[in-house]
């Protein structure tokens, strides 16, 4: 079966003299050509009716995606945007859009898992694509509790609907949420198979990856360490590490290929269909993080770029080193995750025999949306890096990646979301924390397990092992390893929880603006030109940046008297739900005896 026109049904109520919409995360999916109550009597029509969960309901999410994990987290150079000051609220038409998204992926998890609990497939269909459903579910509630706090539990929206409840749901605390997660996950755990039915759907291998990320962010929610799920964070890596058909990619740079939407590295991705002709079903992220002329004149991310903060994270610092340190650079995520002059790229552009980056920005005849601004050549992003990741190249490359040609504002490169490296850090983190609960920020170990998984994620980048490992050593290997995968402020948000003051001082020194006091565009050029790197004297970062306002993000824990960060609920939400307010009260919910699957 093929979802032709995925949609969410747009409720409304009389009330009083006007007309209020319920909340997003109510709306009930409905499909058309076919009829539900009916469809998901075999197996193939469960497999078909699930494909779009891993991607449909996430489409207007993407883009915060990026925003959120990596702009906040000053990974990213967006230009003017509240998402680098700390300035975002509730009025953010971005937000609201990522709002909508996560709970309608809430939305259409609920509803067709409860279609193939009711419907005719064997129980290994059944169970495959339930459990499938429970993992989804799982990961929207874990993107909504990490970034708004405390939230509403929605088990069952066909229930609420008909209570007539959805504009009166209260926020549960995020502990309680925390749990539900939990919960659904230990189901999904249950059901899902060792071997999924068809390669690269969710397994049982993916879901306790997750569980074992959901536990070592739930350590610290209190506003102290619990080692308790700090040891399940532990125990569920272990069961994830060790499901034989999960590992490590031998090169770092193929994970994000084309060719490789299916590897044995990633766990959980959104995987697109530009084939597929429906908007919903296709990535644009190449559009919106590409410079021009990268694809087929859609792409317009020129005026954005890696940060100068992560840059230097890598080691890199254009204006005070020469190209020599970056092209013989030993860590191999660095060229993987961003363009620097002399860097070239035999992946991407293969109908011209290779990207060559600096040859892209100024030579017209090999680009010609090369920009002239002045009289001439500019194409340089105010950082001087453009990301790698999320870009396919162009037709000729998505052609040879997948079998058939990108469209204007589609291509069909899957978003990994959480990967065998990710996991292995989240238990080499887990163990060193053990070691020092009290004051983790100072923990480290030599625990034998702890080193081998983050040495063989380092030693995949090509760096030396490490003979002891500290909560720094992990915390710099996440942000390199996962670098503009979403995933960076999720890291600030889980050790805000219990040590703020980290996180806010980290934050405030960071290099989030461009460099160069406009000379980039010259220096780069006179490379191109004549080899040479020649920075001006006036050439720097900016002396008075000025410190994103960090705390206007947090929020104050009545339970463990300490902020930490969560975006406000989009103003939207709190029209038509009062009690979504960040003044209303969240509650308390005893999840194992409300909700059962």
């Amino acid at each position: 079966m093929k979802f032709m026109n995925i949609k969410t049904v747009a409720l409304v109520a009389f009330i009083g003299f006007g007309l209020t919409a319920c909340e997003d995360f109510l709306d009930k999916p409905t499909i058309d050509n076919y009829n539900a109550d009916n469809y998901y009597g075999s197996d193939t029509e469960c497999l078909s009716g699930t494909s779009y969960l891993y991607s449909s309901p996430w489409s207007d999410f993407t883009r915060n995606f990026i925003n959120v994990g990596e702009v906040l987290s000053g990974n990213y150079y967006p230009g003017t945007s509240p998402y680098l000051d700390f300035s975002l609220n509730g009025s953010d038409s971005e937000l609201g859009a990522m709002s909508n998204s996560l709970w309608s992926a809430v939305a259409h998890c609920n509803t067709v898992y409860n279609y193939i609990k009711q419907g005719g497939a064997s129980e290994a269909g059944k169970n495959q694509t339930m459990g499938e459903c429970l993992v989804w579910k799982a990961l929207a509630y874990f993107f909504l509790e990490r970034t708004f706090g405390d939230i509403p539990i929605i088990h069952d929206n066909t229930a609420e609907l008909e209570s007539g409840s959805y504009n009166t749901t209260v926020k549960v605390k995020k502990a309680d949420v925390m749990e539900y997660i939990i919960m659904t996950l230990e189901k999904a755990i249950e059901i899902l198979p060792e071997t999924p039915m068809q390669a690269g759907r969710i397994d049982k291998a993916a879901a306790e990856g997750l569980l074992a990320k959901v536990y070592l962010t739930k350590a610290g929610i209190s506003g102290s360490i619990s080692t308790d799920d700090l040891n399940k964070a532990v125990e569920y890596a272990r069961l994830c590490l060790g499901h034989g058909s999960h590992s490590l990619m031998e090169n770092y740079a193929d994970v994000f290929r084309l060719a490789n939407n299916i590897n044995p590295e990633c766990l959980i991705s959104w995987r697109w269909n530009a084939n597929n002709n429906q908007w919903t079903d296709q990535s644009f992220m190449q559009n919106d993080y590409a410079p021009k002329g990268m694809g087929d004149d859609d792409c317009w991310g020129q005026w954005k770029g890696m940060s100068t903060d992560l840059q230097e994270a890598f080691g890199i610092k254009v204006l005070e080193q020469t190209p020599d340190i970056w092209l013989n650079h030993r860590d191999a995520r660095l060229k993987a995750t961003m363009m620097l002059p002399g860097y070239k790229y035999d992946y991407f552009w293969t109908d011209k025999g290779g990207f060559d980056f600096i040859r892209f920005v100024y030579d017209q005849e090999y680009n010609p949306s090369v920009e002239i601004e002045n009289d001439k050549p500019h194409l340089v992003c105010p950082t001087g890096a453009y990301p790698v990741k999320h870009i396919y190249g162009n037709n000729a490359d998505h052609t040879a990646g997948i079998g058939y040609p990108a469209a204007r504002m589609a291509n069909s490169l899957a978003t990994p979301l959480l990967r065998v490296a990710d996991v292995m850090l989240i238990l080499a983190e887990a163990k060193v924390i053990l070691s020092s609960p009290g004051n983790p920020q100072a923990a480290s170990t030599t625990d034998s397990e702890a080193l081998n998984a983050i040495n063989a994620v380092r030693q995949r980048a090509g760096l030396t092992a490490l003979t002891s490992v500290s909560f720094d050593d992990v915390w710099k290997e996440r942000r390199l390893e996962l670098a503009f995968e979403g995933d960076r402020w999720y890291d600030f948000v889980r050790v805000s929880y219990y040590n703020p003051q980290f996180c806010i001082n980290e934050l405030k020194a960071q290099k989030r603006d461009v460099i160069g006091n406009g000379t980039l565009n010259e220096i780069y050029e006179n490379y191109y030109k004549t080899g040479d790197w020649v920075v001006p004297a006036t050439a720097k970062y900016p002396e008075n940046t000025t410190a994103p306002l960090v705390e206007q993000l947090m929020r104050d824990d009545p339970d463990s008297g300490k902020k930490y960060f969560a975006i406000p609920m989009t103003e939207r939400d709190v029209v038509f739900n009062p009690n979504l307010a960040a003044s209303a009260e969240a509650q308390h919910v005893d999840i194992r005896a409300t909700y059962s699957y």
